[in-house]
């Protein structure tokens, strides 16, 4: 079992997701993301802007990986002054997100906010930065912290700078 000095929950407070029902979570994750960024883009991020709890989402686009399709994903929207985050989190689970694979492969994104959308380059943070940026990560979203300590796996954390800032 990893610790992480910088993660205050501890892994005995973290409900773990039984192995049995991952494929089920994986499944509900996805096509509720499918439809999730459907109605978002259809409503020019008027509807289905929050995920539970009222945290802003934005709709992160990409190629894939293998297909070099466009790929676009629902995710929890981080300012972070012009650029943004993007954490691969996926609930703490053991494996990284899909996505992931296809912004490691392919950096060159673009981010809709509110209808809004502009192009961003993404970098992978290394561990000194992430730990530099983890108290912003959660004053935006506080359950990083519980991701982070029901999984061994070192989630992933992106810095996507603007091509053209403002």
């Amino acid at each position: 079992m990893k610790k992480y000095d910088y993660v205050k929950t501890r892994r005995e407070d973290v409900d773990e997701i039984p192995e049995k029902w991952v494929w089920l979570v994986r499944g509900i994750i996805k096509r509720y993301t499918r439809f999730n960024v459907w109605v978002y883009k259809k409503s020019g991020g008027r509807l289905m802007k929050n995920f539970p709890g009222g945290f802003p989402i934005c709709i992160v686009g990409m190629r894939g990986r293998k297909s070099g399709l466009r790929r676009e994903v629902a995710l929890i929207h981080l300012p972070y002054g012009e650029s943004r985050l993007l954490v691969a989190s996926q609930g703490g689970m053991d494996k990284d997100p899909v996505w992931f694979h296809n912004i490691k492969a392919n950096p060159d994104i673009d981010i809709m906010v509110a209808g809004d959308t502009r192009e961003f380059v993404a970098r992978q943070l290394g561990t000194e930065e992430k730990i530099d940026v983890w108290p912003h990560l959660l004053s935006l979203y506080p359950d990083f912290d519980e991701y982070q300590a029901r999984t061994d796996r070192d989630i992933p954390v992106f810095i996507c700078e603007p091509v053209n800032p403002n």
